[in-house]
């Protein structure tokens, strides 16, 4: 692990490189998706079709590319039961949490024969996208369906990418608890394609969500403004701050915890201690010879890893705020005390027994987060997320009266004569007669 004070020369750039980690799109890689893309729209389910084949590995038609109830029905029946009782215990907390998001219209009644408000409508048609192939996040699938669920959207589709046209059975599961109506064996950039303009057999939705790989998310940056989306899903990351009161071993655990995701992945330490942060780096070394991903997670560490000595916790708390990471850990004495300096990370976790690993599966919280600095201006996933607004307004020709002159005038001003137009020819004497 890297051991950096926050003092040293060339402090700055190393730490503008882990924030800027993984980089933009490359034209390559944004000019092959669009490709894609423009395939899907012009030739619909045999480009989709063709993409499949090529990527996946399998054929698919109109036939058999939507999953059937008997196929379902299957696949649920090959999970075990133990599998299946964690996953509804995460889907009851997920949706205890996100009950607690629903939004209500309003209305306002505070001048005479003038009404103002809003109306807050679910999206009709909302699109998932859920990673099949060498991964698979049923986890992921109750986050993205389950608020979606809560605000009424009529119909919730799945995409995912099957196993030799295969559904996995815990994809299966989580989509079956969480309310999914539809689900189609289909991935990648072509699947948001379809999403995004509709096939013969793919319905085109008002909303794309959930995260995938590099193409998945770059597919999700071009469709955009034809369709809504969540974010654009980066590499994970977690941030911790510690203070005497950490436990090293606990702080190694959770580092490590992010590292096996891939490795684009960043775990960072941010501690005034230069003993901790010696004791977090000989834990990690421990703990890393008896994992399963050790290799992923020596990419990580070695690329984006870092343990960065602060002068004290204020400077740590400054660092985070500027990182805004997806993830951030207070493993310190007064962990409430220090979330009110906290301006920017997707979801925090607080003291020593609240480790990111509850947020991603059983504590209620969403774990579909904004990532690469976007917390700044971004949110977690929630019921919010599948909501639109719509505005309302209502005057009588006695309030209109009231505004019109000011409302005309303001239209001059911006040289729209038919705007102040169609206000004075309502507010004639002939007319409110």
């Amino acid at each position: 692990m890297k051991i950096i004070r926050a003092d040293a020369a060339g402090f700055a750039e190393f730490f503008s490189e882990l924030r800027q980690r993984g980089g933009t799109f490359t034209p390559e890689l944004l000019a092959s998706v669009a490709e894609i893309i423009r395939d899907v729209t012009v030739k619909g389910d045999e480009a989709l079709f063709e993409y499949t084949a090529k990527f996946d590995g399998h054929e698919l038609t109109a036939a058999t590319v939507e999953v059937t109830a008997r196929e379902r029905k299957e696949a649920l029946a090959r999970v075990r039961p133990e599998d299946l009782e964690v996953i509804k215990l995460s889907a009851r907390r997920i949706e205890n949490y996100h009950r607690h998001q629903v939004t209500q219209g309003f209305m306002i009644n505070n001048e005479s024969g003038v009404e103002l408000g809003q109306r807050v409508l679910p999206l009709q048609r909302v699109g998932i996208y859920a990673p099949g192939g060498k991964a698979f996040y049923p986890s992921t699938l109750l986050m993205a369906a389950i608020p979606a669920h809560i605000a009424s959207v009529e119909e919730i589709i799945l995409v995912s990418p099957s196993k030799d046209g295969q559904l996995n059975p815990l994809i299966a599961a989580a989509a079956e608890i969480s309310g999914v109506q539809r689900i189609f064996k289909i991935g990648g950039a072509q699947a948001i394609a379809a999403l995004a303009y509709g096939t013969k057999t793919i319905p085109r939705v008002d909303k794309i969500v959930g995260p995938g790989n590099v193409y998945v998310a770059a597919a999700k940056k071009l469709v955009f403004g034809q369709v809504a989306i969540d974010m654009i899903a980066g590499p994970s990351e977690v941030v911790v701050i510690a203070d005497k009161t950490a436990n090293a071993s606990f702080v190694a655990a959770d580092m490590l915890a992010q590292a096996e995701h891939d490795e684009m992945a960043a775990a960072i330490l941010l501690t005034p201690l230069t003993d901790l942060a010696r004791e977090v780096s000989q834990e990690i070394d421990r703990q890393l010879q008896a994992l399963s991903r050790k290799k992923i997670m020596e990419g990580s560490l070695n690329k984006y890893g870092a343990i960065i000595i602060t002068a004290d916790i204020a400077q740590a708390i400054e660092l985070a705020n500027l990182f805004a990471p997806e993830h951030l850990e207070l493993m310190v004495e007064n962990p409430t005390v220090i979330l009110g300096q906290v301006r920017n990370a997707g979801s925090v976790f607080l003291g020593s027994f609240t480790p990111e690993a509850l947020g991603d599966y059983i504590a209620g919280t969403n774990h579909i987060l904004p990532t690469q600095g976007t917390a700044r201006f971004s949110s977690p996933l929630g019921v919010y997320d599948f909501y639109k607004r719509m505005s309302v307004l209502s005057f009588s020709q006695e309030a209109l009266g009231r505004l019109a002159k000011q409302t005309a005038h303001f239209a001059q001003i911006e040289g729209l004569d038919a705007h102040a137009n169609s206000v004075t020819v309502r507010n004639k004497p002939s007319t409110l007669e």
